[in-house]
């Protein structure tokens, strides 16, 4: 019996210690980083508001003796606004924290200003309005953008400006309307600054400030005798919020 008790003792001693060397241990699975990157390319759509104050300098002159003289100068300030709305692509290439990017977009534009007076001499009344809006505009720029964070992007952007630009106006002159209007296509400038966050690999979101000028555009109205020369700066404001799909 003690022989058969011992036995028993070794044999679940034995198991045991085979059991214990049995057991197997894994490592814990390792974490996946986050690599997300903003290399390629991507469409989106933005919309916003925008404004500023275009300028009408002008001259009124009289022709004598060959030569064009001025009766009286001075200029227009009209502020302007409306709401924008559009659509962009570009392409960015990332290295390291820096990113570097090539965006162009398109917007309709409701931005307009317009201003109205009259002048009362005796029983003449002289009335007079000027308008000027922004059809449409689109800009082509670079951007560099900095990654505080994998996902989050501040950058500075500038480049070309174009866009359709009309200046309208009319003259009452006791009741004889005299109206005018004139359209051009600009080229100009933009500059600006934003900011974009990717909300997963494909989706981001942005914010934007842009400054665009589109020059000048002038043009004259009147006869051989006399002639009202008017100038139109129509500089502005953007800031607009946006979404873009990156492929």
């Amino acid at each position: 019996m003690k022989r058969i008790l011992l036995a028993s003792t070794v044999l679940f001693a034995a198991s045991s210690a085979y059991a214990a060397d049995a057991v197997v241990y894994s490592e814990p699975a390792p974490v996946v980083a986050d690599t997300f990157s903003w290399t390629g390319g991507y469409i989106g759509l933005n919309a916003g508001y925008a404004g500023g104050k275009f300028k009408h300098p002008f001259a009124a002159q009289y022709y004598d003796a060959g030569d064009w003289f001025d009766i009286a100068t001075g200029s227009a300030k009209i502020t302007s606004s409306g709401f924008i709305g559009g659509v962009q692509a570009g392409y960015n290439w990332q290295f390291d924290q820096t990113v570097v990017g090539l965006e162009t977009d398109f917007q309709a534009s409701g931005l307009k200003g317009e201003v109205s007076g009259s002048l009362t001499d005796g029983s003449d009344v002289i009335g007079a309005e000027l308008g000027t809006k922004v059809k449409w505009f689109g800009t082509t720029r670079v951007r560099l953008g900095y990654l505080p964070t994998e996902r989050f992007m501040i950058y500075a952007t500038g480049g070309v400006a174009y866009g359709k630009v009309e200046t309208y106006g009319s003259v009452n002159f006791d009741g004889d309307v005299v109206g005018f209007s004139n359209s051009k296509s600009r080229v100009g400038y933009t500059v600006g600054a934003g900011a974009e966050y990717a909300i997963n690999d494909n989706w981001t979101v942005k914010s934007e400030y842009l400054y665009t000028d589109l020059g000048k555009m002038k043009f004259s109205l009147g006869d051989a005798d006399e002639r009202l020369n008017v100038t139109t700066k129509s500089p502005f404001h953007t800031v607009r919020i946006g979404v873009n799909y990156k492929f």
